[in-house]
This record gives C-alpha cells, structure tokens and sequence, in this order.
C-alpha cells in the first residue's frame, strides 16, 4: 500500500517538472522569435522610417584611447565614427560634456562604455534549454567555478549563443573585475555617470550586446524620440483609422450607386420584357391570322374546282362560304349525281345533299342543296409554323 501511495504521489510532481522544462524551453523560443519577427517587419521599411519611428536601436559608444576617446554612434548593424575627443577632467562643473558638441538629436541617445576584449574573462557553456528564462541568475552560481573570481569580485553579463539540437542551449559567461570596471570609469571622468551601460568589444571590435555595469552604477537614457515616436504613432493610428472608415464609406457609397443601377437595369429589362412579349403576341396573332387564311382555299380555287366537277347543266343560285362550311344552291338536271362528282376534292371534304330535291316545273329541273367542309389541315399546319417562325424573329431582335 506504501508502494502504489509513493508511485501516485510522484507521478504528479514528475508530471510538473516536464511541464516546467517544456515551459522554460518554449518561453525563451518564443521571445526569440518575436525579437526576430519584429526585425524582420523591420528591415522591409527604409533606414529613415526605422529611424523615424525608432525602430533602429541606436547606441553612442564610447573606447578609450590613452587620454582620449573615440566618440562613434552605433545603429542597427552598422557604426559610424563621429569623433575622437579628450577626456574631461574630473571635478569639471559641466553637467554634460558632450551637451555642446552633439546635434540635440544624437545627444539624447543612451551612452555605452565598450572595453576592450583583454580587459574581460569569457566563458562558454552548455546549458538546458530551460535555464534561458534565468540565463544570468544560473551563470552567477558558476562563476567560482569557471573563474578565478568570486561572485562579489566581479560585474558580470550572460548572452545566449545559439541552442543544440538536443534541448541544450550555448551561453557564455562574459566577467569583469569590479577594480578594472571602476578604474575604466573613473578614466572617463564626468562622462562615467551618463553612461547607460558597459559593453565589451569582440575580436572585430564589434560590442557583444552585453551590459556589465550594475543597476545602481548606471543612468537610464529615455529615447530622446519616444514622445515623438508616440505621437506619430498616435497620428498614424487616427490616419489609419480615418482611411479605413473613409474607405468603407467609399464602398458604402458605390454599393448604393450600384444598387440605384441594378434597379434602373431591372426596370428597364422588365419594360423590354414586356414590350417583346407584346411585340410576340402581336406578331404570332397576325401569323395565326395569315396562316388561317392562307391554310383556306381562296374563293377563285374552290369556284374553279366546282366549275370542273359540276356538269354543263347545272346551274348556282348561291355560292357561299361561311368558316369551314360551304353551302351551294341550284338547279340541276343531274341532282342526284352532283355528290359523287364532288367527292374527292383536296379542298373540301364530306359533300352531302341537305334536304330533299325540289323539282322546278318552270325549268324541268331539280333543285338542290349541298354542302362541304373546306380542308384547313394542312392550312393549321402552315398557320403553326408560320407563328413559330415570327416568335423565333421577335426573340432574335
């Protein structure tokens, strides 16, 4: 029972400690990579624009040189030389020596001491990955063990490398004696106290990027174009803002045009719509029309015909045509033959006496009534087309 209650009670705490590692190993991962993120939106704008808006670290070094100093004003990646000034004495009543010599833009920027690099002891060691939250506190427990110093001995800075591929991470150790810091800065005289930190040039001659100077040797340098910076900042957030509403009123504006000509579209294509489809009716009642009368036979073919089929003594007293019926009567010697000889017309159909003959004793002859049914079949037909073909005509125009 001992066993499984010591198991339980270590499996939380061991769970714990990989949390932590994986916290300590991500969080140092994730500041390096805003740091890079942010450099690289950096480097897309102009020098001028980073430097407007100061996004170019800017640092005024300072390296001693016998009696003199060499004066040079470190940007981004690149450092440009100014001067190369004497020393002010110490007990100068000056506030700022160089007050008068820099432009006031340049005289604001936080001021770096770079010793040379035979003045600092530099280690390099492999540590975990978790450490690099805590880089400098974890290299302050191995200076007795790395130098011939204690920890009160010396001033003392930490700077990561790189990282392994193995969860570990390169950092170095960067020491300098208390005795050899105090003695560089008292050779700047009343320049020591605007210094902002202590950097140590590499083997180029290039500042490492550390600080040795402690919090309560060093004054804190504001950027001289913070407030600037941040007014610009402010102008292009209300610039940005004023664009963007003044955009969506743009678009509002030409969503609103556009919707005033959909509508003018939609009118006037229901108003063509209707036209046409006045313009089709129209043209398929005059094609109905036309082909009913062109589907008929004319009265010159059906009197034709009759004059063909009747017999020389027949005579018409009337001839009619009333729609699809046409009626005949007369007198005729042959009354009785007249259907047969009228049968098998293609212009009319079903010939047929209506009522009985009526002999006529002034003329010796019989009088008749007949009648037919014209052919419109074939004229139907032709009428259908022909308002087909109009309809398709409208349509095309």
């Amino acid at each position: 029972m001992m066993a499984v209650v010591e198991q339980s009670g270590t499996a939380p705490s061991g769970l714990r400690g990989g949390l932590r590692r994986i916290e300590g190993s991500l969080r140092p991962r994730l500041r390096e990579f805003r740091s890079w993120w942010t450099r690289s939106l950096a480097s897309w704008l102009p020098a001028r624009v980073r430097d407007l808006f100061g996004l170019s670290p800017q640092r005024l070094l300072l390296r001693r040189h016998g009696n003199e100093f060499q004066l040079s004003l470190w940007r981004g990646d690149a450092e440009r030389a100014l001067a190369e000034l004497p020393v002010p004495e110490a007990g100068v009543a000056e506030v700022d020596p160089l007050g008068s010599l820099l432009s006031p833009r340049i005289v604001e920027v936080p001021r770096w001491l770079v010793l040379p690099a035979s003045a600092v002891l530099r280690r390099r060691l492999a540590l975990p990955a978790a450490a690099g939250e805590r880089l400098r506190e974890v290299l302050g427990f191995e200076i007795d063990r790395q130098t011939p110093f204690t920890a009160a001995e010396v001033s003392y800075d930490a700077r990561v490398l790189g990282r392994r591929g193995d969860d570990q991470l390169e950092a170095e150790l960067v020491v300098v004696p208390k005795a050899t810091l105090e003695t560089a800065l008292a050779g700047l005289g009343t320049l020591a106290p605007t210094l902002a930190g202590v950097d140590v040039a590499d083997a180029g001659g290039q500042p490492l990027g550390v600080n040795l100077m402690t919090g309560a040797q060093g004054r804190l340098r504001g950027d001289p174009w913070r407030r600037r910076n941040l007014v610009l900042l402010l102008v292009a957030a209300a610039a940005l803002f004023a664009g963007m509403w003044q955009m969506l009123a743009n678009r509002e504006a030409a969503a609103d045009f556009f919707e005033q000509q959909v509508d003018e579209e939609v009118r006037q294509a229901r108003g063509a719509s209707l036209e046409k489809r006045q313009l089709v009716d129209l043209i398929e009642g005059g094609a109905f029309l036309q082909a009913a009368r062109a589907g008929k036979p004319t009265m010159v073919e059906v009197m034709d015909e009759l004059a063909r089929r009747l017999p020389d003594d027949t005579y018409l007293e009337k001839l009619s045509v009333e729609g699809e019926r046409i009626l005949l009567i007369g007198l005729s010697r042959e009354a009785s033959a007249l259907v047969g000889r009228l049968q098998g017309s293609p212009l009319w159909t079903d010939p047929a006496l209506a009522g009985a003959l009526q002999p006529d004793p002034r003329t010796r002859m019989d009088r008749f009534t007949l009648t037919a049914k014209l052919t419109t079949a074939p004229a139907k037909a032709q009428g259908d087309a022909a308002a087909r073909e109009a309809t398709d005509a409208a349509g095309g125009h």
